[in-house]
């Protein structure tokens, strides 16, 4: 009994030693870190898995849609959908797991949102779903007023108050934390303001929202979305050992699954 179930063992270790290592994507960073994490939980667990860095929000998915990685992990829904429409790909989700990646407002000039000055310059994404969100988020803040019922389709040209003339400028998020030393204030994703050295404590407001259309969840090509390899690979993510470490050593982000 004993020496059958070794070599069934023998025979799952030899089946996995032979397949093919996951490929994820992922943006560097917070996310990077969770990954790499999991990775070593799942070598430890007889998978091989390898991590693939990226630093914009366009080439993980052109990746994953060519067939280069088996599946990434940084964005939402609302952003899947949205550049599945711009690019023509049918990219879904692969599962509920995921990770809750708040934005804020940030500044090196003023330490209040009540130390705004009037005329003061505010830097948001040049995209338009993380500018909208930015923009909620000012109105959240008290410093302009949207118009209604526009949800993420928002844009600064639907601003119908803004009592302090604060100007608007777009920039790319991957320059947005950097713009700090030249804007009264920037509204900061976490993914990219950590990395550069921020402190997610010193925001003037977090949004740490657990819309669910907002959890970053791993994505996949429909005809992988169910690849062994990968639905492994996530199991693995949803571990105890997994949360505790996003828990301890990534400030501000969630583990964002059933059970988490």
């Amino acid at each position: 009994m004993v020496l059958g179930v070794l070599l069934v063992l023998l025979g799952l270790s030899a089946v996995q030693a032979d397949e093919k290592p996951l490929r994820i994507g992922v943006t560097a960073g917070p996310v990077a870190q969770a990954v790499q994490f999991a990775a070593g939980l799942a070598k430890e667990r007889g998978q091989r898995v390898e991590v693939v860095e990226f630093t914009d929000w366009v080439t993980p998915n052109e990746a994953v849609n060519t067939g280069d990685l088996d599946a990434n992990l940084f964005q939402h829904a609302a952003f899947l959908a949205l550049q599945n429409a711009k690019r023509g790909t049918k990219l879904v989700q692969a599962d509920p797991v995921g990770l809750i990646a708040p934005i804020g407002l940030f500044s090196k000039k003023i330490r209040s949102l009540e130390a705004v000055p009037a005329g003061g310059t505010v830097a948001i994404p040049n995209e338009p779903l993380n500018g909208a969100r930015a923009l909620r988020l000012l109105e959240k803040a008290g410093l302009l007023t949207l118009a209604p019922g526009k949800g993420l389709a928002v844009t600064p040209l639907d601003v119908t108050a803004n009592p302090k003339a604060l100007r608007i400028i777009e920039l790319d998020a991957a320059q947005l934390y950097r713009s700090l030393d030249d804007v009264t204030l920037a509204m900061v994703n976490l993914t990219y303001l950590i990395p550069a050295g921020g402190d997610p404590n010193t925001a003037l407001l977090l949004d740490r929202s657990a819309d669910d259309q907002f959890v970053l969840r791993f994505t996949a090509r429909e005809d992988r979305k169910d690849d062994p390899r990968l639905r492994r690979f996530i199991e693995t993510f949803k571990a105890p050992a997994v949360k505790t470490f996003i828990e301890r050593n990534l400030p501000a982000f969630v583990p964002a699954w059933p059970g988490a």
